[in-house]
């Protein structure tokens, strides 16, 4: 048995896409994401909740960033990027780099990594990749990376942002 897949050239904005992108918004509300805080040199860095792993071997992980955002060059323009996970004690954290139009590193404790990459002090764990790959997607850009290096004490529940607001990760 042979499987095909094709896949469907892009198509041009319509009247209904802002109701399909008002829909699709609506929907993901209801799904829990990690919150992470993505940075590159410059420094530069933004709240992401778009950041997942890809492969194992190799170690590859991946985020997503809007085209316009404030960022955007900065991440395009990196050759390596930090990953910081965070955790409850972190949601001033995450509102801060989420604002666009502010200085977000303003009175947060970090170090450089030799490579450049601003590292969050206070963080349950980061980790810093080599892009490996740069791809737009839609109104999107896709960044992959391979895992150089990871620390923190990687202790206690997760923050995730879910129905428009933070919240944390509780055992089942």
């Amino acid at each position: 048995m042979t499987v095909t897949t094709e896949r469907a050239a892009p198509s041009a904005p319509t009247a209904g896409a802002a109701d399909a992108a008002a829909l699709l918004r609506r929907t993901l509300r209801r799904h829990a994401a990690g919150v992470t805080v993505i940075t590159v040199p410059g420094p530069a860095g933004f709240t992401a909740t778009s950041f997942t792993s890809v492969s194992l071997d190799p170690a590859l992980v991946t985020f997503y960033l809007g085209l316009t955002a404030s960022t955007a060059r900065a991440v395009q323009e990196a050759g390596h990027f930090a990953v910081h996970v965070l955790g409850p004690g972190n949601a001033a954290l995450a509102q801060q780099f989420a604002r666009s139009g502010t200085d977000r590193f303003a009175g947060v404790p970090w170090t450089q990594s030799p490579q450049g990459l601003p590292i969050l002090g206070g963080v349950p764990a980061w980790l810093t990749a080599r892009v490996t790959l740069r791809q737009r997607i839609g109104d999107h850009l896709q960044i992959v990376g391979e895992v150089e290096t990871c620390g923190g004490p990687a202790t206690g529940p997760g923050l995730v942002h879910h129905d428009g607001v933070f919240a944390t990760t509780a055992t089942l």
